[in-house]
């Protein structure tokens, strides 16, 4: 296992790419398996996640190449209907190939999944939408199997959970529901842009999808798909991170391409009313972040989009350590998702948390410390403050930052950030 040296203080400058997106090359790999024809993805970013999903689907009997961000994959007749548990436990997202496996072969043996520890997440969503469909579903030895011997049949699903809609329980149902007979409707659909982007990749292949984006998609069911070409959205939560870093370690301000303007509406927002400067161009695919002059603290309460995403209220709460004023970060979708919080404060930050809201304090600065990655977004905040602290810091744990951010080290020194990633011989003795 490795660390992340990180040497504070030193001011980013120039332009980064942003890579695609991993929340949506993962139900996309998966979409793959729902045609025997091949299929090349492009922009998929080669972080720990995909990585695990590919090596599923090659262990499925899939035929897959991987090659500078392009995926090919083609998925025979006689694939398995049965996944590893080895590959299944180390991501969450390997749910998803539960739609896609459905579809094709009205069956699947699916260890129930792994991934980060940041509170509830059951699948009890993903099993109500298939068995809406016609499937009998069992657990037996850690396993979800799942059988509907008479294939699947469209109905109408709400897809609504306690924490609002559920975007791999929508993922998963378009999935199965593409080549199912007759239509199938989604009630309260997660309307993410990793949804829409996958709607359009099915579309491609054949399927007829109407609503994406919307809280009620239409699924038409057809007798078959087949192979097609496409490039996978930027990753939104990676643009958000480096717009942080530009405005908490930037003198001048950072300039990110190949990012979604669109998709990035209530972060700016946030940096904006925070009197931080963000100008994106005239396409909406570069966007430059400079921190301003008198920064103030603000509020964010974390909801499905197109609000503010729970996956970048961990950044903010970096930011906002070192903001004037006090700010209120609630987290509506995984209250207990605070665990950085604690690690911030051993760097200097002066934070409370009580009852799934966190509430900020600014301070002057920040102090190098060694400290202990949690979860995926977790591990960004503390390289984010990391970056701005005085000191150098030790950020163990780093296989979390390794399954959402591509080369993240190597585009921080693009920026001229100075990280060093080196193995860490202490990490076997900090799990136990």
């Amino acid at each position: 296992m490795d660390k992340l040296i990180v040497e504070g203080g030193y001011k980013l400058q120039g332009t980064v790419n942003i890579s695609g997106s991993k929340n949506a090359s993962l139900p996309i790999l998966a979409a793959a398996l729902l045609t025997d024809e091949p299929v090349r993805i492009s922009r998929v970013p080669d972080v720990s996640d995909t990585n695990y999903m590919i090596q599923i689907l090659s262990q499925l009997g899939a035929s897959v190449e991987r090659s500078s961000g392009t995926v090919r994959i083609e998925s025979p007749d006689g694939i398995s209907s049965s996944a590893s548990y080895d590959q299944v436990r180390k991501m969450r997202a390997s749910i998803c190939l539960l739609g896609p496996m459905m579809a094709r072969m009205h069956r699947c043996t699916l260890p129930l999944p792994g991934g980060c520890v940041i509170g509830d997440r059951p699948v009890d969503l993903h099993v109500r939408a298939i068995q809406a469909l016609g499937a009998r579903v069992r657990v037996k030895g850690g396993n979800l199997v799942i059988e509907a011997p008479n294939g699947l049949v469209g109905t109408t699903v709400d897809m609504r959970g306690d924490n609002g809609p559920t975007v791999l329980g929508t993922d998963n149902l378009m999935m199965a529901a593409v080549l199912a007979r007759g239509t199938t409707v989604i009630e309260s659909a997660a309307r993410e842009p990793e949804v829409v982007d996958l709607a359009n990749f099915l579309n491609k292949m054949g399927a007829r999808i109407e609503g994406a984006g919307s809280r009620t998609i239409t699924i038409h069911g057809v007798e078959r798909l087949h192979g097609c070409e496409h490039t996978v959205i930027p990753d939104r939560i990676e643009a958000g991170t480096f717009m942080v870093a530009g405005i908490m370690c930037s003198d001048t301000g950072i300039t990110l391409n190949r990012v979604c303007e669109e998709h990035l509406g209530a972060i700016s927002a946030l940096l904006r009313e925070c009197g931080h400067t963000v100008n994106f161009n005239e396409a909406g695919d570069s966007v430059f972040v400079k921190a301003g002059e008198k920064p103030t603290s603000g509020k964010i309460l974390t909801a499905p989009y197109p609000a503010y995403p729970t996956d970048m209220q961990a950044q903010m709460t970096a930011l906002f350590s070192v903001t004037p004023g006090i700010s209120v970060v609630k987290d509506t979708i995984f209250p207990q998702r605070f665990m950085h919080c604690s690690e911030l404060k051993r760097m200097g930050a002066n934070i409370k948390v009580d009852s799934g809201t966190a509430i900020i304090t600014g301070v002057e600065g920040l102090s190098a410390a060694p400290v202990m990655a949690s979860d995926l977004r977790a591990s960004a905040a503390l390289v984010l403050a990391a970056l701005a602290a005085e000191g150098t810091t030790e950020i163990h744990r780093l296989y979390h930052i390794d399954r959402g951010y591509e080369m993240l080290d190597d585009k921080l020194m693009s920026l001229g950030a100075h990280v060093q990633r080196v193995p860490d011989p202490d990490e076997g003795k900090a799990e136990l």
